[in-house]
């Protein structure tokens, strides 16, 4: 029976790496994937899922305005698929979840979705906090805090590595911008207001 999964966590848990490495499970096995990721990043370059330690993949964009459950239709249409991968999933729309979630129920394909739970100031993502309420499986990847506890936090920081405590929810950015903290060294460093 297919199923939605959300699969989440702070930053450099491996999110990417785990969904090429399922994607590879299932074409290794003679099945069909279709890879998706959000258009806002374009870091390695567009139509490109790319992980920490360099495995890269091909793949779809979605914008704010794209219809995947459309989408995924048309590529259904095109070829068997046994997997749908959305890469980046805090940047989808709640409207886009439903559309994953009617991906599972009517094409019955499974649909394995990998992103941030929260932002840089401990809110949910608009696509994460859908996710967490219609998904089927939730499952949190791990990573550490400097400290060795579990990093559930992602501290935005400058140039200089002091917090940055303002500004749009969404900026890009990997080690350069973005500390994985426990949720007591993220407001130690958060509330000190040190930007």
């Amino acid at each position: 029976m297919a199923k939605l999964y959300f699969h989440y966590a702070a930053m450099n848990a491996g999110k990417s790496t785990t969904l090429l490495q399922a994607s590879f499970n299932y074409q290794e096995r003679g099945m069909t994937t279709a890879l998706f990721t959000a258009a806002l990043d374009g870091r390695d370059g567009e139509r490109i899922i790319s992980s920490r330690i360099g495995l890269k993949a091909a793949a779809h964009v979605f914008h704010e305005a794209t219809d995947l459950f459309a989408a995924i239709d048309d590529l259904l249409r095109a070829q068997p698929m046994h997997c749908v991968f959305v890469d980046e999933a805090q940047f989808l729309s709640g409207d886009q979840v439903m559309q994953l979630a009617r991906v599972v129920d009517n094409l019955e394909l499974p649909v394995m979705c990998f992103g941030l739970r929260t932002d840089f100031r401990g809110a949910l993502f608009d696509g994460s906090a859908r996710l967490l309420a219609l998904a089927d499986e939730i499952r949190e990847l791990k990573t550490i805090c400097h400290c060795g506890r579990k990093a559930t936090m992602n501290l935005r920081i400058d140039a200089d590595g002091a917090a940055v405590t303002e500004g749009g929810q969404v900026e890009i950015g990997g080690n350069d911008r973005y500390a994985p903290l426990c949720r007591k060294h993220f407001y130690e460093r958060f509330d000190q207001g040190d930007s």
